[in-house]
């Protein structure tokens, strides 16, 4: 399927006939996937998708202005401002798929004016070259059928996944589980609905079976169960509603109480919450500071003074320890003196030559010149300390260089207790005012409690539900036993006896189809999610639940990695590849439409989508941007790389609130 041409009149902001090309057939032999549309935000970017929507599917179609209004109402609501009431407002959308082999082209055209005919539109569906002129004819046949028709070419329970917004992609990477309409479109994807359909179908078949069995009594009481049973699942799925309500609410007060926790935290209600405790640490590091200052007074009348002196007192020891080594060569010199005089009278008395003894006073004499040579003059010992003296100086020495290690201990010591009493003053400083804090504290413990009431609303609806499970449950065996006790017709029988058989083999089917192709949906998520990241050692698989549809990252150690050390952008390109993954699943060659596609992503995520998803989303590729989302780089890369097949501008007027398309981009 291609779209080919888009035409809106009066339609939104749109004024008067807006025509746009989405043909990506540049000529003959040059087609390119990318339809580039530019609008800032509120310039008819949605409104724009919204019409792609309504043209499609009519009164069934999910556009984002509709919410609860009637088909009707919203009709009106679309039909431009400026206009008076009798000018109608018009959608075109011409597309070509493949039918029987063959390229067929096809123009649906809804009108309507501002007060609806019968609150309807006027549907017509034109086809090009039926006839021999080869013009559009009005096809009446397929006008009649449009609904089922379009359901095999794209189906609305799937077309969230080819026609989707920055918002949705959004909230898909946010929970962690797919929101509904992306939960409904993998159902459609994976045929669940089928399955269920005919789930249903048998239950109703049953019915019918039972009710043909049963006498007036039998059926007047089979009747009376029907009814309860159809009362608990009317109220199963009114307190489903409930809940869901509930937990939209739910979050929404969530976000309130974090609101006002934040406000309470940055105004200084948590630090006055914490005033007493702050103060009271400050009066003890105070207590501390002083108590460190107490010490150094201690040791300041002790020793600690003579740290001034500690040269002087070095030199004093260092001179007492040369005298007392001149003193000891001294001794020394006059026991060798001594000796040598000894040696020199038994040298005489032996007898030995005048010249030989001559010689060995010459080498005496010489020797104890040179020793004396070596010591301290006697002038140069002043100090003239005795031991006991020089050992009372080492010692203190060594008690002021302890003295001093303290002192420095207790200077860093009472410096950090200085400073963290500065910092505490500071926090004290910026506690919240009295009436301020409780306000603050009003503030949020209203939002703290209005938490707490729709948390217990959600619990007892939430054990409602299990109630009326297990009753509907109840119900249901009831009718069972009431169809195996008292009706025994053997023919009509055996459909009912057979029915839990075939529930049970329909409810295998479901699972192993379901496992199937979820199966498929993983292998394809995690190529698209690794093909964008461009971090292939980030994650190695990815698993996707079968209830729920969440999804599970592993790494190649087959370890879980969690959600949470996934960047913002990361988790956006893992919605994306979401989809990307259930798109390529469906087996379907339709278009790819994206609003808003770029907006919470930094540079190298963005480039990681322009580079490698949007050329290769689809053969067609609607892009609707502001000016932040693709800016000029990005547009610039598009262009180099002969993506775009066309641009537009929707030039929005703010003062007269109207839309006017033209050719090009921002840039």
């Amino acid at each position: 399927m291609k779209f080919l041409e888009l035409v809106l009149q009066n339609f939104g902001p749109y004024v008067g006939t807006q025509i746009i090309n989405l043909d990506p057939q540049v000529d003959d032999d040059d087609s390119r996937s990318i339809i580039l549309l530019g609008g800032m935000n509120g310039g008819g970017k949605t409104t724009l998708m919204d019409a792609i929507r309504l043209a499609l599917y009519g009164h069934r179609a999910q556009c984002s202005t509709r919410g609860n209004l009637s088909y009707s109402d919203f009709l009106s609501q679309c039909v431009n401002t400026k206009e008076n009431s009798v000018e109608k407002a018009r959608i075109e959308l011409t597309f070509e798929h493949i039918e029987d082999d063959k390229p067929v082209k096809y123009k649906i055209v809804r009108y309507w004016t501002k007060e609806p005919k019968d609150g309807k539109d006027t549907l017509g569906i034109l086809e090009l070259g039926a006839t021999v002129d080869n013009d559009w004819w009005l096809n009446t046949a397929l006008v009649s059928i449009w609904d089922e028709y379009i359901e095999n070419i794209l189906p609305l329970g799937i077309s969230n996944l080819f026609l989707f917004d920055g918002e949705q992609v959004k909230e898909l990477a946010e929970q962690d589980a797919p929101p509904t309409l992306v939960f409904e479109a993998i159902r459609a994807l994976l045929g669940l609905e089928l399955a269920e359909r005919l789930a249903l179908d048998i239950d109703i078949l049953v019915s019918r079976k039972r009710k043909e069995l049963a006498d007036s009594k039998e059926l007047a009481d089979l009747q009376k169960i029907e009814e309860i049973l159809q009362q608990q699942q009317t109220e199963y799925e009114t307190t489903a509603l409930k809940l869901s309500k509930f937990n939209d609410e739910l979050k929404l007060a969530e976000k309130q109480q974090q609101a006002a926790f934040d406000k309470f935290v940055s105004e200084g209600g948590k630090i006055a919450t914490e005033r007493n405790q702050l103060e009271l640490l400050k009066e003890q590091k105070e207590k501390e500071s002083e108590e460190s200052r107490q010490g150094m007074c201690d040791l300041a009348a002790n020793i600690l003074p003579l740290a001034l002196l500690e040269p002087l007192l070095t030199q004093a020891q260092n001179q007492a320890e040369k005298e007392f080594r001149i003193t000891q060569a001294q001794v020394a010199s006059d026991i060798l003196v001594e000796r040598d005089k000894r040696l020199l009278n038994w040298i005489s008395q032996k007898g030995f030559a005048e010249s030989e003894i001559e010689k060995i006073k010459a080498f005496i004499e010489q020797d104890e010149e040179t020793s004396r040579a070596n010591f301290l003059q006697p002038e140069e010992s002043w100090l003239q300390a005795d031991p006991e003296s020089m050992s009372q100086l080492g010692n203190v020495l060594y008690a002021l260089q302890n003295a001093k290690n303290i002192a420095k201990q207790q200077v860093t010591l009472l410096k950090n207790k200085e400073s963290e009493i500065d910092t505490l003053e500071r926090q004290i400083k910026t506690a919240a005012e009295p009436e301020a804090y409780k306000k603050l504290v009003k503030d949020l413990n209203i939002a703290q409690k209005q938490v707490a009431e729709i948390k217990t609303s959600c619990e007892i609806t939430k054990r409602r539900l299990t109630e009326l499970e297990t009753q509907i449950k109840q119900t249901k065996k009831n009718l069972q036993e009431y169809s195996t006790e008292n009706i025994e017709r053997k023919n009509r029988e055996h459909i009912i006896t057979s029915v839990t058989r075939v529930q049970e083999t329909l409810k295998v089917f479901r699972e192993r189809l379901t496992r199937r192709k979820l199966n498929k949906l993983e292998v394809q998520v995690t190529d698209c999610f690794r093909y964008l990241l461009h971090k292939s050692d980030l994650v190695h698989r990815i698993a996707i639940e079968t209830n729920s549809f969440s999804l599970s990252l592993y790494d190649l150690q087959g370890k879980i990695v969690p959600k949470h050390r996934l960047s913002a952008g990361e988790k956006q390109l893992l919605a994306i590849a979401f989809l990307w993954g259930l798109a390529r699943v469906s087996g379907r060659n339709l278009p790819v439409a994206i609003d808003t596609p770029l907006g919470r992503l930094d540079s190298s995520h963005r480039s990681n989508l322009i580079e490698r998803y949007f050329p290769s989303a689809s053969h067609q590729v609607i892009l609707l941007s502001t000016d932040t989302e693709i800016s000029k780089s990005e547009v610039k890369k598009l262009r180099e790389n002969q993506a775009i097949a066309r641009e537009y501008l929707l030039k929005y007027d703010s003062s007269t609130r109207q839309t006017t398309i033209q050719p090009g981009y921002f840039y």
